[in-house]
């Protein structure tokens, strides 16, 4: 994906950060949004839509799909980090039920929701291991449904 150029950010518009706040209100209801229900929620017409999109992805503020969930991410002292996501109920929402108790005794419940749930209880687990000498990665911090860990050489 790259590193974010956070100098794009003082040049973004209203409708850009309507664009994304669209794409964000998406992701309750889909694991990919496709960029249809993205101008209505936007308040923006279709092709004005399409516009900021292409120039979103331009600048790295959004992404096409992609199958990694893995990715490295440098801070402003190019000091490099993974950054992982969580994605669940991708597949199924029944399996994720009976596997996860996240969702406790709800009837309804998000994908983005269970997976911030999921990047909240791994970091926390990440942050006990490694508190006690655990040979995990130092855990750095977690925002939503990503969780920024201290990046390793090695293999899986």
């Amino acid at each position: 994906m790259g590193k974010l150029n956070v100098a794009v950010l003082r040049y973004l518009s209203g409708q850009h950060f309507r664009v994304l706040t669209a794409v964000e209100m998406g992701m309750k209801n889909h694991e990919i949004v496709p960029g249809s229900p993205v101008a209505p929620i936007a308040s923006l017409k279709h092709g004005g839509c399409n516009k900021v999109l292409r120039e979103l992805a331009k600048h790295k503020l959004l992404a096409y799909e992609r199958t990694k969930n893995i990715y490295i991410v440098a801070n402003e002292d190019e000091q490099q980090f993974a950054m992982k996501l969580h994605r669940l109920g991708r597949t199924s929402f029944r399996s994720l039920k009976n596997k996860r108790d996240y969702h406790k005794h709800r009837h309804k419940m998000s994908w983005l929701y269970l997976s911030r749930l999921a990047a909240m209880k791994e970091f926390a687990y990440m942050k006990a291991l490694y508190d006690r000498g655990f040979p995990v990665p130092k855990p750095v911090d977690y925002n939503r449904h990503a969780v920024i860990m201290e990046l390793l050489d090695g293999y899986p």
